[in-house]
């Protein structure tokens, strides 16, 4: 029985059909759909029918906006992860201010896409080379102004430790831990940089350099 539904936006029919064919040997996810554009998406999924990621194009011949795209996939419940095939910069960072979990290339061997779209259907973020390199150079990435105190809090708690240990290894109490993550979302939020969930303070501590991008020396 599958675990995740997974759909493919991409206006070419041969990527289409290999990614169709890519997944049907995975039991845990169910391709959904694989359309050409976001509209065909939504209007041929029913309302309340789970999508839990879609993998979007970055350039898709409906004049679609990347924003545009994946705030109304975001708007219905759905997670997406980045999908290209080119070396376009400015169209990975405005996928990253979008929200997306990460880019992946569609140049990827077959385990590496599998890895990281299972891994993007549950929810992770998906750090890559480009997708650093992109934000790297990004001039709308607004400084936080973190305290160094501030950033190795973050680098701990991104990282996946919780509070009580981040607490063990700063020397600081688990109240004081969770009052410095308050004060880094809340200096996230004021530069347009929000941080609600986990996954959101990792996207930010990589691409602040809080964090090493996985992979990347």
């Amino acid at each position: 029985m599958y675990r995740y539904r997974v759909a493919l936006i991409d206006d070419h029919e041969i990527v289409a059909r290999g990614f169709a064919e890519l997944f049907s040997t995975i039991p845990e996810i169910h391709v959904a759909g694989t359309v050409a554009t976001v509209t065909e998406l939504l209007e041929t999924t029913p309302h309340g029918t789970r999508i839990d990621l879609v993998i979007l194009d970055l350039r898709l011949s409906d004049g679609s906006t990347v924003m545009s795209n994946v705030d109304r996939l975001r708007a219905r419940g759905a997670a997406v992860l980045a999908f290209t095939g080119g070396d376009d910069a400015q169209l990975m960072r405005a996928a990253a201010r979008a929200g997306v979990l990460g880019v992946v290339r569609k140049s990827e061997p077959a385990a590496v896409l599998l890895d990281a779209i299972t891994r993007a259907a549950r929810g992770e973020t998906i750090a890559s080379t480009d997708w650093a390199a992109a934000l790297d150079g990004d001039p709308d990435l607004a400084d936080a102004g973190l305290s160094p105190r501030e950033r190795e809090v973050l680098a701990l708690y991104a990282a996946g430790a919780k509070a009580p240990l981040v607490a063990s290894r700063t020397a600081l109490s688990e109240a004081t831990v969770i009052d410095y993550i308050r004060r880094v979302r809340s200096k996230y939020e004021r530069v347009g940089r929000p941080a609600n969930t986990k996954i959101d303070l990792y996207k930010r501590a990589l691409e602040d350099g809080i964090l090493p991008v996985p992979g990347r020396s």
